[in-house]
């Protein structure tokens, strides 16, 4: 189980990578999570982001379900209970980035991020260039579990 941010989402839609690791290990039994407002800063930023690079946005609504298929979406329901906490985490830095260290919380599990801000609050941070460790020990767990 791993939270993702909304950066990463942007990653699987743009580049080969992200996408395939997230298949991959879907495939595998890992569950990807993220709050949904990460999905609504996703479909906010990817238009300017394809726009910049040239590309069309087509296939954006198209990428974007098939992303919600795999990552499941976690309601405020579940993740304002830790607002409190994640704001205070994140105090001097992005505060607008609180529900992906409350759902973190929420579900006392790892982040998938670019962003240095959520170094140091206290939730376990992996980015693109280091997440097939965690990747690869979890599913190895789920494997263990099964036997």
């Amino acid at each position: 189980m791993i939270v993702l941010d909304a950066n990463i989402i942007i990653r699987a839609v743009l580049g080969r990578h992200v996408r395939q690791l997230i298949d991959t290990y879907a495939g595998q039994g890992i569950r990807f999570f993220t709050p949904d407002v990460a999905f609504d800063d996703a479909e906010k930023y990817l238009p300017l982001l394809l726009k910049k690079r040239g590309k069309p946005a087509d296939d954006l609504s198209a990428s974007l379900q098939y992303l919600r298929n795999i990552i499941e979406p976690v309601s405020p329901e579940l993740y304002n209970v830790f607002e409190s906490d994640a704001r205070q985490r994140l105090r001097g830095r992005d505060e607008n980035d609180w529900p992906i260290v409350a759902t973190a919380l929420a579900l006392a599990c790892p982040v998938w991020t670019e962003d240095a801000d959520f170094f140091g609050t206290g939730v376990a941070v992996w980015t693109t260039n280091r997440i097939e460790i965690f990747l690869k020990q979890q599913a190895k767990s789920l494997d263990l579990s099964n036997e």
